[in-house]
């Protein structure tokens, strides 16, 4: 064999085996390596020393942990069902070939270009009772306008569900979009033949069709719930107290503020668990449906 054909049988593995390496390293030996500290009693400084669960009953007793679910639960069901219905209603509205639909679609998409720190902080300029939208209504004459959530310690979770929502939405409108162009249009057009109405197309036709990609929108926005950190810490900073907290920012705190690595550590393997939990399942349902339709 020359030279030259060794080295072309040879230059795939030369391309991906750093790739590979890394990921293995700086992925899943940090997910071991986290792991084990969560198997120990670390503190301020890593303690390799095994001891069982006990920081997994620690954190199922701490109060903190319990509301940072809760509100991972209200962020997560209103963020995801939010996106996905503005951005659906959004894409439906462009898919019928409206003028200016590439200026629409830009500004639309827009956000998604921001970083989550970013959306954060305009939100909570905006938010700001003392200075965004309350105090321009009371500039305006509504003096009895109030719009206290980003202080209020029951509503400020969702000051981070219409950051989030408002960020996301033109992400999820690009893949509809996309999703409904990819639609035969011979089946629309058979459709209105038979007298089918518009929304009838799409409600018994055309979402139906979509299947793939709403499963893989619903992967996105799950893993962004799931993982979100910066939106949160940008606009509320997980308070009123704790009252807008999430698993991902008591991670950080007990981790690297507090000086309780291994609780910090368990809390990260509990996140890992629910990404595991919410996706498994679904590449699952996917993985099945497409086998059932061959």
């Amino acid at each position: 064999m020359s030279i030259r054909k060794q080295f072309d049988r040879w230059i795939p593995q030369m391309v991906l085996g750093p790739t590979l390496i890394a990921s293995l390293l700086f992925v899943y030996g940090f997910i071991f390596l986290t792991g084990w500290l969560s198997l120990t009693e670390s503190r301020l400084m890593p303690n390799y020393e095994f001891a069982g669960l006990v920081q997994y009953v620690e954190l199922f007793d701490n109060e903190r942990w319990w509301t940072s679910l809760k509100n991972l639960g209200i962020f997560g069901v209103l963020f995801i069902g939010c996106s996905i219905a503005i951005g659906l209603f959004l894409a439906i509205l462009l898919d019928q070939k409206i003028r200016a639909e590439g200026a629409l679609r830009a500004i639309y998409l827009y956000p998604m270009a921001l970083s989550f720190i970013v959306t954060g902080t305009a939100w909570k300029w905006m938010l700001n009772p003392s200075l965004g939208l309350e105090k321009v209504m009371h500039d305006w004459g509504w003096t009895s306008f109030t719009f206290d959530w980003l202080v209020n310690s029951d509503m400020a979770i969702y000051t981070v569900v219409i950051a989030g929502v408002w960020q996301s939405s033109g992400f999820v409108m690009a893949l509809f979009l996309a999703g409904l162009r990819g639609v035969d249009d011979e089946i629309i057009k058979a459709a209105q033949v038979d007298g089918a109405s518009l929304p009838t197309i799409y409600w018994r036709i055309v979402i139906p069709a979509m299947r793939p990609v709403f499963f893989s929108v619903l992967l996105i926005l799950a893993h962004i719930a799931i993982k979100s950190f910066d939106l949160v810490i940008a606009l509320t900073a997980g308070g009123p107290g704790n009252s807008s907290s999430v698993p991902a920012i008591f991670m950080y705190q007990f981790s690297f503020t507090r000086g309780q690595l291994g609780l910090g550590s368990a809390s990260a393997m509990m996140m890992l668990a629910t990404i595991v939990a919410v996706l498994v399942p679904l590449m699952y349902l996917e993985t099945r449906s497409a086998k059932a339709m061959r």
